[in-house]
Parts: structure tokens; C-alpha cells; sequence
């Protein structure tokens, strides 16, 4: 690599500048300054919706040529290729480039714990790579993404590989990143189908030292189901943020279900929780859903049972149960939607719960990190259904650490 100073220069530049550019405009950003710290080639590679693909960021300016005649490939499988392990992995690798005499870095991007893609950078073959410094330029690219894609339709296009629908359209805007994680706890999620989404979501989000979870699946496949999981997902989040208590939460939800969609019923069934990350006391309200499933010591599960509770909208005045249960340091809490366990195959055998959850435990136990383990069931339980669900499936998986524990939704970035 370059000097500091050039590493330095790189690092100001793309930040001051990049502030002001359009998306479409940060790979010729990147060719530009890129340069400055020793690197040959930089390329900005975007995961898409479903995590199948890589693709290519192209530049304005034709920035993605390499010094040879030879162009980048547009897209990468995720599952067959050297920038797709490094996605799936979380951690920097190094293939060399015979023929252009190069070696090319295959950099994870980070908006914290969410995957957004992969930096290719390519330096001289032999050269004094620095690991730390293609680290810090995948971040700084990873920032930039994140600060733009909001209001790009540029970066939606890129994503997407076929039309989405109204209901999906609402719902991808309104719900948290698939991941984050910290010190103590990781969060990941995962939903299919990713562009026919009916009346499945999920949320999360945090206070001082409080996880709050919720899971959502709304009645139907169609735009009402999904203007229905808006809804209740949106006034979750309205009533929470206004101090209400977990009960009350689904009271304000079921009374606005009602007062919208009146004698057409559209209920819709959920698991609203608060997790404090100080003491590990889970505290839920189930409204019709399927229960929660813990895993304790990698190998040992449990539903957690919760007197039951009519689902939202329904307005049968019956009052809620609030529920709790100690966790301990490494437990492992999945939410999930009864798609996923009732997905069938073509021989009508279901997936089922012991398979779902035998295959949580499995990838756990591999030490894959956590959003790689939900992206590798939601392929399977897409197999096992030949490609395409009836009904969605959605899971939201949450590892508590503890207070002293080590994020792993991160492979080795070595």
C-alpha cells in the first residue's frame, strides 16, 4: 500500500466528496482516490434482495474497466464464487489475478452488522497490502451506500432481479435492516417471498438497555393483508415509542385494526416482546402466533408457552397475558411465521418445526454467523417448496451474548 498520507488523503476525500455525490457516482469516486493509498482497481459490488447474487455498481464515467480489455463480471453468485464466500463469511479474501498480474481483495461491506455487498480491490501482485486499510475503505463505501439508497432508486433497481409487489413495496420501506448486532446481542431476520410479501413482518429495535422484538403476520396474501401488517407494525412502534406497556401495545394495535378495517375482520397474529439486556428477563404477549422457540447450549429447545390470547382484530375483549422467561448468555430466541414450518413440497410433506429448528441448530453449531445461517434456511425452505411459497415465511432470530459477550454475526476478518 501507499504512505499514510496517501491513505489519509484517500479516506478525507471520499468522505468530503462523497457526502455530496449521487450513488451513481461513488464508483468513479472510489477509481479516482482509490489510487492515493496503493490500490489498482476498487469495485462496488451490491447484494440483491434475496442474497442470490452480486451485482455490480456500474460507473458513470466507465470506471469498472480494468487496465485490461477485459471487463468485470456483472454479476457473481453468492454460493459459487470467491466475493460470495467473503459476503458469506464476513472476512477479507485474497485471489490472485494471473493474468493481469494482480491480486484481488474480496472485502465484506458493512453498515455495521447488515451485509450490503463486497468491495473487489485489486492491487499489485506482491504488494504491501494492508488488510486494515481495505477494511477502512469498505466501511467508509458501506456508509456512503447506506446514506443514499434510501432515496435511490438507482440502488432498488440494482437490487431487485424481478417486480415487486405493492404490499412488499410498503413493507421492505417500513421494516428494520435484516441485521444488527452488538456487543450483546445480534438480531437477524429473514422473509419470503421477498417480492409477493402478503402479510408477514417483522421489527426490532432498541432503548438504553431494552430489545424490543415483534412479529407480525396479517390474514391473507393480498394488498389488505399487507396494509394490515403495515398497520400493526406502524402503531407497534407509535404506541412503544408514546410509553405504552406491552399489553396495552396490543390493544392500541387490535383498536386501530378494527376501526380501519371494521366488519371485514382482518386480524392478524403476533408476538410482541421486550428483552432487557441487563438482567436477560424476556417479556412477551402472544396474540394467536406460534410460540417461541429458545435454544439453550447449542442442542437443547423449548417452546415457550404463553396462555393463549385471540389474534389482533378479532375484538373478542378477552384480556392479554403477559408472559416471561430468564434467558441465560447464549441463548438463541427465534420468532418465526407459520409459513416457514408449513412450507410443502411437491410430495405434500411439510418442512416442519424439528426440521427448522434441527437446521437453526445445525448452522449454529458451525459457527456460521447468525444472518448467514437465516439466509441458508430461507434457500432450503425455498427448495423444499420448488422455488415459490403459498403462504410467507419470516423468521427473527435473536443471540443474546450477555453483558460481556462477542458479536458474532461477523466471521474472522483476516
Amino acid at each position: 500500500m501507499n504512505s499514510p498520507l496517501g491513505v489519509q488523503r484517500m479516506l478525507i476525500s471520499l468522505l468530503d466528496i462523497g457526502q455530496q455525490a449521487t450513488l451513481e457516482q461513488l464508483p468513479d469516486l472510489v477509481a479516482q482516490y482509490a489510487p492515493d493509498a496503493g490500490i489498482r482497481h476498487c469495485l462496488i459490488y451490491i447484494a440483491d434482495l434475496q442474497q442470490n447474487t452480486l451485482r455490480l455498481l456500474p460507473g458513470r464515467d466507465g470506471a469498472e474497466l480494468l487496465d485490461t480489455d477485459d471487463k468485470p463480471p456483472a454479476e457473481l453468485r453468492i454460493d459459487s464464487t470467491y466475493g460470495g464466500r467473503a459476503f458469506q463469511e464476513g472476512r477479507i479474501l485474497c485471489k490472485p489475478e494471473e493474468s493481469a498480474g494482480l491480486d484481488c481483495w474480496w472485502v465484506p461491506l458493512l453498515n455495521g452488522a447488515e451485509r450490503l455487498g463486497v468491495l473487489r480491490v485489486l492491487v499489485g501482485k506482491g504488494a504491501d497490502a494492508d488488510g486494515e486499510i481495505v477494511r477502512a475503505l469498505a466501511s467508509l463505501v458501506a456508509l456512503l451506500l447506506s446514506s443514499k439508497r434510501s432515496y435511490s432508486d438507482c440502488y432498488a433497481r440494482l437490487m431487485r432481479s424481478r417486480p415487486m409487489n405493492v404490499a412488499a413495496e410498503m413493507l421492505w420501506h417500513l421494516m428494520p435492516p435484516l441485521t444488527f448486532a452488538n456487543a450483546e446481542v445480534t438480531i437477524s431476520g429473514v422473509l419470503e417471498p421477498a417480492y409477493e410479501i402478503g402479510g408477514d413482518a417483522f421489527d426490532y429495535s432498541l432503548a438504553d438497555d431494552v430489545v424490543h422484538l415483534a412479529i407480525f403476520d396479517a390474514m391473507g396474501h393480498d394488498l389488505a393483508a399487507g396494509l394490515a401488517a403495515n398497520l400493526a407494525l406502524a402503531t407497534c412502534r407509535n404506541q412503544r415509542r408514546q410509553g405504552a406497556d406491552l399489553a396495552s401495545n396490543g390493544e392500541g394495535i387490535e383498536s386501530l385494526l378494527l376501526k380501519e378495517f371494521g366488519e371485514a375482520a382482518r386480524f392478524v397474529t403476533a408476538i410482541i416482546a421486550d428483552f432487557d439486556l441487563r438482567t436477560g428477563m424476556l417479556t412477551w404477549i402472544n396474540r394467536g402466533h406460534p410460540p417461541p422457540i429458545l435454544i439453550r447450549g447449542g442442542r437443547w429447545t423449548t417452546a415457550l408457552d404463553c396462555s393463549p390470547v385471540p389474534p389482533l382484530g378479532l375484538g373478542l375483549g378477552q384480556p392479554t397475558t403477559v408472559c416471561r422467561e430468564q434467558l441465560e448468555p447464549g441463548d438463541r430466541l427465534l420468532l418465526y411465521t407459520d409459513g416457514i414450518v408449513e412450507a410443502g413440497s411437491y410430495q405434500g410433506q411439510e418442512f416442519g418445526l424439528v426440521r427448522f429448528v434441527e437446521f437453526i441448530l445445525r448452522h449454529c453449531a458451525a459457527r456460521l454467523p447468525v444472518p448467514e445461517t437465516l439466509r441458508r434456511l430461507i434457500k432450503d425452505v425455498l427448495d423444499h417448496h420448488d422455488g415459490r411459497l403459498q403462504d410467507d415465511a419470516t423468521v427473527l432470530l435473536t443471540e443474546w451474548h450477555g453483558r460481556t459477550g462477542t458479536c458474532s454475526v461477523k466471521g474472522n476478518l483476516s
